[in-house]
């Protein structure tokens, strides 16, 4: 082995290169122009830009020296730490608006639905929104007048059940609930007279005669008003009960036919049933007594303590229906 090799320790000549100044180890190299010790050094570890150290080869016998390296959090690098939070954030925030946005979802679903249904509401019935004012009274008073007569209706059968059911008075209230049934059916469907407190409406033509259908106006408003018995008579005496199968016709020279008989004015309807509801009824904005106002006839509406219904209603012969007993 030669002196280069045994120099070397390493068995291998010695790299060719600016050598070291002689002297003392560790003094500066006086000249002005020499590079760095440590620059020139093969034992000065480079750091490369990712933050790793590389590999240090060292001879024998020399130590080697080595930078501290940080440790990592968590067993990442701070850089992926810091990309790890930043994450973390986003998805926390992309959670809390997709929350948000359902909630508002739902309540913008809702709001349409509730608009639809109101929609819907308004304009279920037009013909409502297109009446008049005169009508809607009406309408009014008429839903009223039906709603007392059906809770005293109601009252009434309340109490007859009560009676039905008491035990030894049973058969006896029994009996005197079918007699006054019988009476109240006789006196609807015209068959048996009547009498009690109420009305006598005379209708007086004008420049043109009363129109039959003035007449069935008046009617129907006394029927929604109570009415429980009616009957119509004219200048000749003649009287024509009035029941639900009752018809008006216009006839000759300004007559009336009701129910194919021929009546002439001027016409009075005396009506049984209670006076102050009815006259409100006839009196509403709109109603018979300013129609025939309007054709220049006159309605006269008299108060009757006793009012009689005498006239009766021939019934039909049956032909195919038979009572069951």
């Amino acid at each position: 082995m030669s002196d280069e090799h045994t120099e070397t320790g390493t068995g291998w000549p010695q790299p060719a290169g600016p050598a070291r100044p002689g002297g003392p180890a560790g003094e500066p190299d006086p000249r002005p122009e020499a590079p760095d010790p440590d620059e020139l050094s093969p034992l000065s570890p480079q750091r490369p830009a990712g933050g790793e150290v590389p590999p240090v080869k060292s001879e024998p016998g020399e130590p080697v020296e080595r930078e501290p390296v940080e440790p990592a959090v968590g067993g990442r690098e701070s850089g992926e730490v810091g990309s790890a939070a930043a994450g973390g954030s986003v998805a926390g925030s992309w959670r809390r608006f997709s929350s948000a946005t359902v909630m508002i979802g739902v309540l913008l679903v809702l709001l349409g639905f509730t608009l639809a249904v109101q929609l819907k509401t308004t304009s279920t019935d037009p013909t409502l929104s297109t009446s008049r004012q005169e009508d809607l009274v009406r309408i009014l008073y008429d839903l009223d007048a039906r709603e007392i007569r059906l809770r005293q209706d109601i009252a009434a059968l309340e109490e007859s059940q009560r009676q039905l059911r008491s035990g030894e008075q049973g058969r006896q209230a029994a009996l005197e609930e079918a007699s006054r049934r019988a009476d109240e059916l006789g006196i609807l469907a015209g068959t048996l007279p009547a009498r009690g407190t109420g009305l006598a409406v005379r209708f007086e033509a004008g420049s043109k005669p009363i129109a039959a259908v003035r007449v069935l106006d008046a009617v129907q408003e006394l029927r929604g008003a109570g009415a429980e018995a009616m009957q119509i008579s004219g200048g000749d005496r003649a009287v024509v009960r009035i029941v639900a199968s009752t018809y008006f016709l216009d006839g000759e020279g300004g007559s009336l036919i009701v129910d194919g008989r021929r009546l002439t004015g001027p016409y009075t309807i005396t009506v049984i049933g209670d006076p102050a509801t009815m006259r409100t009824g006839l009196n509403i904005p709109g109603g018979v007594v300013a129609s025939v106002a309007r054709d220049g006839g006159n309605v006269i509406v008299e108060d009757r303590e006793v009012a009689e219904v005498s006239a009766l209603h021939a019934p039909s012969t049956l032909e195919h229906a038979h009572p069951v007993g």
